[in-house]
């Protein structure tokens, strides 16, 4: 024995140090494919800021966890050499995602890159005990993640209430006849843990979570501040997300959007004031001023995008659509000139009124906002399906992106 180590030991302690360096790479290369920010190692590189070897190590123990898959792809790195293409794994861990909204429930198991794996059918019928109705819809995602057979990496609900933080306390679910105040995130983690599930479960609000989901993975792709305005199935709700985080205020609680008064002499709000958006900017709002009663058959939501897309022509379609855009714009005006935004996105019956008319939607926040005139905001509709429904998934994979290792190894 001469005391050297033979070349296949040198090599593998080399390969060692390079996962010891890169273990801290492994969130942030694992959040750059699940939003498509790395399709190829070459861009992970570059990206990281790491040597390719790193890289390449990093982006093995990525897929030796099942998370990611690298495949040799067509030349495109440095100096012509082929770099292999970074994808999210198909048939790697899934989240439970959930959704509670005035009109009913939905369930889903939501994969990496913000794909929807599987989903139950709505469900049309909202319980007054928030315990019902969340036993309810984890039951059906745990029926789907069974079926899946898949490994299931934390679980997320949402609300259409403000969460107040730390507690997890929905503070005005107006529109479900919930008590003010019910504990849904600990109701949400105590039926995930009696459904046998052993991950950790989130809870937030449905337009933060919408507007964290279009941020990653839709419309929102790029802006540094984001703001994002939806009308569900009732009321109003508006999120921001700032660097990639969503600004949730103090305790959970900011960007209540849907009580700022576009109306004073309008219709009474469930707040105690008149005018807000969320009573002037809405699904009922909507069908109510183009004279049309709501029917039971199928969501307000439904109802109001369906006469809209269907009857637009008719005068008093045309002139409720008008109206709400009006109050829509002057909402959106006075968050410009609070926020500052270089992007705005709609949700809910908002997308379809910009899609409606675009150009007076504009033209009303351009005339109404101390910036309109000088440079004007983007206002681009919402492109994710179920966007809540990825926002909570968001939530849940929160942790696996910050730790891969430590989550899944």
């Amino acid at each position: 024995m001469n005391g050297k180590a033979a070349p296949s030991e040198v090599r593998s302690g080399s390969a060692r140090s390079r996962l010891d360096r890169g273990r801290g790479a492994l969130g942030p290369a694992l959040e750059l494919v699940h939003t498509g920010r790395a399709p190829t190692r070459s861009v992970l590189t570059a990206e990281l800021g790491v040597t390719r070897a790193t890289a390449g190590v990093v982006a093995a123990e990525l897929e030796a966890l099942g998370l990611i898959t690298v495949e040799p792809g067509a030349a495109g790195g440095s100096q012509g050499r082929p770099s292999h293409r970074l994808t999210v794994a198909e048939d790697g861990p899934v989240v439970l995602a959930a959704q509670v909204h005035a009109d009913g429930y939905r369930a889903a198991l939501v994969g990496l890159g913000g794909r929807i794996v599987a989903t139950t059918p709505g469900c049309e019928s909202v319980d007054a005990d928030p315990v019902q109705v969340i036993s309810a819809v984890v039951d059906a995602g745990a029926e789907l993640l069974e079926t899946s057979g898949r490994r299931c990496a934390g679980a997320g609900l949402a609300v259409p209430s403000a969460v107040e933080d730390p507690e997890g306390l929905a503070l005005n679910p107006l529109h479900l006849a919930w008590p003010v105040g019910a504990p849904v995130r600990r109701i949400f983690a105590e039926r995930i843990a009696a459904a046998g599930l052993d991950v950790r479960a989130f809870t937030g609000n449905d337009v933060n979570l919408a507007a964290l989901a279009e941020h990653r993975h839709g419309a929102g792709r790029g802006a540094a501040h984001l703001l994002c305005v939806a009308t569900g199935h009732r009321g109003v709700g508006g999120a921001l997300v700032l660097d990639g985080r969503l600004h949730t205020g103090s305790s959970g609680l900011a960007l209540e959007v849907g009580h700022l008064t576009v109306n004073p002499e309008g219709r009474p709000c469930h707040c105690g004031s008149r005018g807000c958006l969320d009573v002037e900017a809405d699904p009922l709002a909507f069908l109510m001023a183009a004279g049309r009663e709501p029917g039971p058959e199928v969501s307000l939501l439904q109802q109001s995008t369906d006469l809209l897309r269907d009857a637009y022509a008719e005068p008093r379609v045309r002139m409720a659509a008008e109206e709400m855009i009006d109050r829509l714009g002057l909402g959106l005006a006075g968050l410009v000139n609070i926020l500052n935004p270089d992007r705005i996105i709609l949700g809910g019956l908002h997308r379809a009124l910009l899609d409606a008319d675009p150009d007076r939607l504009r033209a009303v926040v351009a005339d109404r906002s101390l910036w309109g005139r000088s440079g004007g905001v983007p206002i681009l509709a919402c492109t994710l399906d179920h966007n809540s429904l990825v926002g909570a998934a968001e939530l849940a994979w929160q942790p696996v992106l910050d730790d891969p290792m430590g989550v899944l190894a």
